[in-house]
Formats: C-alpha cells, structure tokens, sequence
C-alpha cells in the first residue's frame, strides 16, 4: 500500500447522512414546528405572516441540527480513531509520528516518544533542543527537507544515561496532503555498534600489519610493489607510496647481484612456491642490513599472474644482541675471573665445578681442566681446608642445604705452608623446581686481616701495660722519692766513719737500682721525661765503640759500618745509647758460641706509608736515619717474635733478665719519633732496624725548651720563700726538710686549695712554687694557672713520676716553668732550686 494511503486510511473520517441519531433529531424538529404553527394559529397571526416565521424556525432548526450532528458525529470519530491508534503503537517497535502543517501530533506512537524522550506537545522542536553538534545539523536538514516536500533520512545519536544511543531518522511528506508529514524512526545503536566493533577490529589489523615490527610486502611476476607496510618501507629509506607501483623493483635494493635466472619476484632462485633465507640488502639512504625473508607464491585474484605473501625479519638488532651477549659473556667471565674474591661453584657432591683466579691464588690452585679426558678430575673442597676446621665447615655447608641461610661468614684455615685464612660465604643454588643443584662460595682471604686483628689486639694489650707500667712507676716514684730522700737526710748526719753509714748508702743503693727499673718501665710507656738534642748517629756510636767491645767478649766480632753524609737526629743521647746497648746486650746473649754484630746506619728517604708491626701506626713517607743492628744468632721464633717488646717477656733462664730490655728499647724508639722492625730467622740470626726522623738542621735553632744553668754542686745552699704542694705525705716532709737544710723558707701544702689560700694570705712574698702535677681535685697545671693570673712573676717547679710531655700540652707556653723528675735526691731538688731562683 503506498506511504500516503497508509496514513490517510488513519486519518478521522465524516460519518453517513444515514446515522440514527440524525433521523432522531429530524423527528424533534417537526414535533417542534407543529408546535409553533399551533401557537402561531391560536394566536391568529395571518397566515402569510405565519408561513414566513414557520420557515424561518425550521431553517433555524436545520442549521442546529446540522451543527449537533457535526459535533456529535465528530466525537464518535475521533473515539474510534484514537482506540484504533492506542492499539497499533502497543504492537509496533518502529517509531512513527505524523505532524500537521503546525508541526502539531496528528499521530505518535510510545515507540517514538520511548526513542527520543521528547515533549508530546511539540516533539519535534523538543527533539532539536535535545540534540547538539553535528546530530542537531542532520535533523534541521531532515526537517528542512521534508518541509519542502522532499524525503529525507539521516543517522543522529541521543545522549542516554546508558550511553550513546542510535535512531535512524526518516521523514515521509504526505501525498496529496500537504503539510502533513509522516516521521519514521528505527533504533540503530547495535547496528551501529557491530559497525564500531568491526571497524576497529579492521583498524587493528590494519596497525597491526602496518607498524607490526616485521615487515611485510607482497609483489607480482615483475617484481613491482603491490603492498609494503610501514616498518619494511622504513627499513627500505622510502614511504609505502612510492614504493606501492612505483618504478623501484624487488632486486633494487639487494645489496649483491642476484644469482642467474632468480625470477624477478623472489630474493632466491628455484621455482618453488615456498622459500625462505637470509639475503643482505641496501636501502635507498644507502645503508645495507642482513634481513631473513619467508614467501609464499600465489596466483592473483583474477587469476592471471601471481603475487608473493612475504614476511622479513631484519636481523641486525639480532646481530647486535648476540654481540652483546657475547660481550656480556666476556664481561661476566672477566668479571668472574678477574674478582678480588674468590667465587666457587660446587655441586652437591662439594667438588669444585668452577672458581675464578682469586680462589685459586687463596687455595694455591693450579688453573682447572675444561672437562677432557685427559684432565685430572675436579679437587674437592675438604682437600683444601685445614683438618681442623674440616668440620665446621662441613656443617655449615649441612646447614646451607637444608634451607639455613647463614647470618654471618665462617672462617677457615687453608692447607698450605702459607697458613691462608679465608672467610666463606656459602649460598645454596637452586634449579627451576626451587630443589639444591649446588652451592656458591664467595671467598674472601682473611690472613691480612687477621695479623691485623692480632696487632691491634697486641697494640691494645701494649697500651693496657703501658698505662699499668706507667701508673705503677709513678706510685713508685713517689715511694722512691721519699727513700733516696731521707737517705740522703740520714747521710747529713752520719759520715762514711759512722757505724749506720754503710747500712744507710746499701739502702740508698737498692733505691737508685729500683729507680732504674721505673725508668725502663717509663721508657716502655713513653712516659719517661727526654732532654732531646741534635745528634750525629756516627758520633754517638763512636763513643760507644769501646764500651761495646767491652760487653760483646773477645769471641763475637763487632763491625760499625757508618753511612756517608749521614743526617742528624733529634734524640735523647743518653737514651739513643740505652737503645743501642739493650740491642748489643741481646745480640751477645743470642750468640753463645760467638758470631759476628754489625751495626749500620744509612739515609733512607721513604716515599710511603709502610705497614709496621705490634701497636705502631704506618709509617709515614719522609727522611729518616736508619740504624741496623743485625747478628748471627740463634734467631727468634714466631710466637716468640710477637711478644719480644711486650714488658718482662723473656725467653733467658730464670734470674738471666728482667724482660725489660727490647720493651725500654722498643718505648724509647717511638717516643723519639721513631719505629722499630724486626725480622729473624730460625739459625741464621735476627736483625733489629730503626728509623729515626732526620733533623733539618734549620730548627736546630729553637733548642729544648728547658734551660740549664751551671752552679756549683758544692753550695746548695740559698735564701727564699717556697711553697711546697704534694699530696704525698713522705714526699712533702722530705722535700720540706731537705730545703729548710739548705737555708730556705718552706711553706707546706697538701692540695691545690690549701695552696692558693696560703698565696692569697701570705704574710710576706713567695718567690717559688714547687707543685705535684697529679694531685686530687685541684692539680699542678690548673693550680699553676690561677696562680699566675695574680703572681706572673711566680717562678714554678713542677715534680712528677710521669714525663713532662704528658702534660706539656696542658701547660702552654708559660715562662718560668721548670720540671724535676722524680725520684730525686736532696742534692738534686735543693740544686734545681737554686737554678731556678738564680735565674
């Protein structure tokens, strides 16, 4: 049926002449005329009169009727359209809208109003507002169309809260009807979406041979282009579109000549309709790279001619990963090889799989085999560990296996005569299932360490006993002090004809002997007090010569070998030659049966720091005096050789030694400046080497600090007022009588607070301050301190049983500071008194 019909028959219709309800009303209007003509006639109105209005009435009638009719008629009409209507939009999907030539709903479906969701009063003005961009343009051009009497059709998308929806949109302008135009809309989102779905599935394709990152491209018979995507037209130097039926042939760009009678569509020759193969090209910039091309040969579509489907590979990143892997392999096994530690492989079994050069340097390995018969089978690891520590490792390794992961390296001992230790770090290796396949060690050698471990433990037991040694010379010295002292007091009063004077000096003599034995305890823990002077070596053992000779015996040869132009040395002389004599002693006594001493010195200028043994730190670079006192003893042993300078160790018969001598020697040497090294032999001798910093003789000029005046040992007498600090009672009384003897003016003290008061409440002037350096809660330097805040012309003697360097720093540079070591005899306090008040 065509469209206008379809709708017309829709359309509401007149209803015939012949409708009960007419014939109804025919019949009241005549009942009504007769009714007026008898009214009429009563009231006897003429009668041409009366036939007027009687016309007139039933006219007027007619037309009433007509108008019911009409209304009544239409009523009925536009019931049975709309129940039509209300039926056929509950059975059809398609939206449908007929509009009149106001735009108004002559007719619309729920179908459409479900579509669109516009105002059923003006639907198609609603639907343009809803409607923005490119949708709202479609459907003005539909409307426009239509409106001119054109159909029109167009695809718009509706914002829904589901998403974009879909409509196709189609006017229809009515035959024959103008104004009147029928609205037709279909639901197109899954249309329109399997469309998206396919077109982006056709996109990807088309990416993806497009970049994909091999190349593809097919050519004809003739070896012209019929496709190229984009990676292999990259490789190639030139766009798809030049290279798709352009003038460029496939054997354009191979780098070398093809062989004879290789068809035009193929890199290989052969006729087959599969070929495969590396084939060297050159791109359009020139540039040549190694490509593998697969093909396959099919005819054409349309059947005449054929085509290739080719993929190629472009090898050159692949050349280049496998240079890298061959460089990373190098690299690895450089690595590998070339460790400071040693790595190891084992298998379960701990035989060694693999090791690098630094393991095999720690264990004393020859280089391993690669695997050939003719190689001698892989070592073990327990062949190379020291029985002693075999099973420790053992377990550990047991440990490892069992999933322990260790927090901390174990340390063994290798076979060898080297007496390698090394640290292992052991690791367990693990196949793909995650079960043991191995182990990993990674070595460290640890003997370095260890010696270094031993020289700091020793270098901290030497500083122990030096403190120890250090602090008991000091109480000692006090102890000394006051028995040489009161000797000396006794020896006032009994001459060398007195009955108590032999017992009085054998006492005397006990007490200096002791007093040698704190010094060489002092010496060792270099707390000893020094008068360090500018001195040739070669003079020094010149005047040692003799006395040498002396204590070495007729049957050990001494040999002195001076260096030339030797340089000078700023030391202690009378402590340089205890060094040498302690040294000379030692040697006489390693060589029972005689033997031959050389002593001999040499400039050495050291360029860096060398390692030294026991407590002593490196060595810095510099100029130094070497002294070399080599025998050909017996030799000292390593144990031994380890304990040598550590006080009272000695290796001589009970009642042969004090075990003082190497210590004094070796505390002597680094409290001058200077380190001491020793290298023995077993048989053949031992040779003791000590370096000196050299002296510049440019310093010479500032001298000691201490200044030395002459007087006469005779007069000891002297006038003054002194103050005498010491917290030690015997000491105090001793030193205040020994100077009350000698004419002086004593005030005591037993602490520095006691001291300051007697200064700040001294009735007369004090002219010299003798104080104890170590003294409890106010001591020697601080007191000496306040003091010359008020006195700067206070003359000081500072006593101490310690060195004066060890509180030299807390002092300063303040003048008119002396010091007195203890233990000392009245001659020797009553004579640094008048030195000091002389001056």
């Amino acid at each position: 049926m065509p469209l206008a019909a379809e709708v017309r028959e829709h359309l509401p219709t007149r209803r015939p002449i012949w409708h009960p309800a007419f014939w109804g009303l025919v019949l009241i209007l005549a009942v009504f005329c007769g009714i007026v003509g008898y009214l009429l006639n009563i009231a006897s109105i003429e009668r041409p009169l009366m036939t007027v209005i009687v016309t007139a009435v039933a006219a007027l009638s007619l037309l009433t009727l007509g108008v019911v009719y009409g209304i009544l008629g239409r009523k009925a009409g536009m019931e049975s359209s709309d129940a039509f209507w209300r039926q056929t939009r509950d059975l059809v999907s398609t939206g449908r809208l007929v509009t009149g030539p106001s735009g108004g709903v002559v007719y619309a479906n729920e179908a459409f109003f479900e579509m669109f969701e516009v105002d059923s009063s003006d639907p198609l003005n609603s639907l343009e507002k809803n409607l923005s961009g490119i949708d709202a343009e479609r459907f003005r051009r539909i409307r426009l169309k239509a409106g001119i009497g054109e159909a029109a059709s167009d695809e718009i998308a509706v914002a829904d809260p589901a998403g974009l929806q879909w409509r196709n949109l189609s006017a229809f302008p009515i035959e024959n009807i103008p104004g009147y135009i029928y609205w037709r809309a279909e639901d197109t989102t899954a249309r329109h979406e399997m469309e998206q779905i396919i077109r982006e599935e056709q996109d990807k394709l088309v990416d993806f041979l497009e970049n994909a990152p091999v190349g593809f491209y097919s050519v004809d018979e003739n070896g012209q282009f019929l496709f190229v995507n984009n990676q292999f037209a990259e490789w190639l130097g030139l766009p798809p579109s030049t290279l798709v039926g352009g003038e460029r042939r496939l054997h354009d760009f191979m780098e070398d000549e093809p062989q004879p009678e290789t068809p035009l569509y193929t890199f290989f020759g052969g006729d087959g309709m599969d070929s495969h193969g590396e084939v060297r090209l050159r791109n359009a910039r020139g540039e040549t790279f190694q490509a593998f091309v697969t093909q396959t040969i099919v005819p054409m579509v349309e059947g005449q001619g054929l085509r290739t489907r080719s993929v190629v590979r472009n090898l050159t990143p692949e050349r280049k990963w496998e240079q890298a892997l061959r460089q990373s392999e190098l690299r690895f096994k450089q690595f590998f090889e070339e460790a400071p530690i040693g790595i190891v492989f084992l298998d379960l079994d701990l035989r060694i799989v693999e090791c690098n050069g630094a393991f095999r340097q720690i264990a004393g390995m020859a280089p391993m085999g690669k695997g050939g018969d003719n190689d001698p089978p892989a070592p073990l690891l327990r062949d190379l560990i020291d029985e002693k520590d075999k099973e420790v490792l053992l377990h550990q390794i047991e440990r490892v296996a069992s999933g322990i992961r260790p927090s901390r390296p174990i340390e063994v001992r290798l076979k060898g005569e080297q007496n390698m230790v090394a640290a292992f770090f052991i690791r367990r290796l693990e196949d793909a299932k995650g079960e043991a396949s191995g182990f990993i060690l990674h070595t460290i050698e640890m003997t370095e360490q260890k010696k270094l471990e031993q020289q700091f433990a020793q270098k901290q037991k030497m500083e122990l006993v030096g403190r120890l040694a250090g602090g008991v010379a000091h109480d000692f010295n006090n102890l000394l002090t006051a028995m040489i002292g009161n000797c000396d007091l006794l020896l006032l009063n009994h001459g060398p004809g007195d009955q108590a004077f032999a017992d009085i000096m054998q006492i005397k003599q006990n007490a200096n002997r002791a007093a040698n034995l704190v010094r060489q305890l002092l010496a060792f823990s270099r707390q000893q007090t020094l008068q360090p002077k500018v001195l040739n070596v070669t003079d020094v053992l010149g005047e040692l010569t003799n006395l040498l000779n002396r204590l070495l015996g007729e049957r050990i040869e001494l040999e002195i070998v001076h260096g030339q132009n030797l340089g000078y040395v700023k030391v202690d002389q009378g402590q340089l030659e205890q060094v040498i004599i302690n040294l000379v002693v030692n040697a006489r006594d390693a060589m029972q049966g005689g033997g031959r001493l050389v002593i001999q010195t040499s400039n050495l200028a050291n360029p860096r720091h060398l390692p030294t043994p026991g407590d002593q730190e490196p060595m810095p670079p510099g100029d130094y005096v070497l002294i070399d006192v080599e025998d050909t003893g017996a030799g000292i042993s390593g144990e031994n050789l380890e304990r040598i300078f550590e006080p009272f160790f000695t290796t001589k018969e009970l009642g042969s030694g004090t075990g003082l001598g190497l210590s004094t020697v070796y505390g002597i040497v680094r409290q001058t400046g200077g380190f001491i090294f020793v290298n023995s032999v077993i048989g053949e001798g031992t040779k003791f080497s000590i370096y000196l910093p050299r002296h510049q003789m440019v310093e010479a000029a500032a001298g000691a600090h201490t200044v030395t005046t002459s007087f006469d040992p005779v007069d000891l007498t002297g006038v003054g007022t002194v103050l005498l600090v010491e917290d030690e009672d015997a000491v105090r009384l001793f030193g205040a009588r020994a100077l009350r003897k000698k004419g002086y003016k004593v005030l005591e003290a037993k602490g520095g607070y006691v001291a300051l008061d007697l200064i700040n409440n001294a009735e007369e002037p004090i002219d010299l301050l003798i104080t104890d350096v170590v003294m409890p809660e106010l001591d020697g330097p601080s007191l000496v301190h306040r003091v010359l805040e008020t006195r700067p012309d206070m003359k000081v003697i500072f006593i101490s049983g310690y060195a004066e360097d060890s509180f030299r720093d807390r002092i300063g540079d303040l003048p008119d500071l002396h010091f007195l070591t203890k233990p000392f005899s009245l001659e020797q306090l009553a004579g640094k008194v008048k030195e000091v008040m002389a001056n």
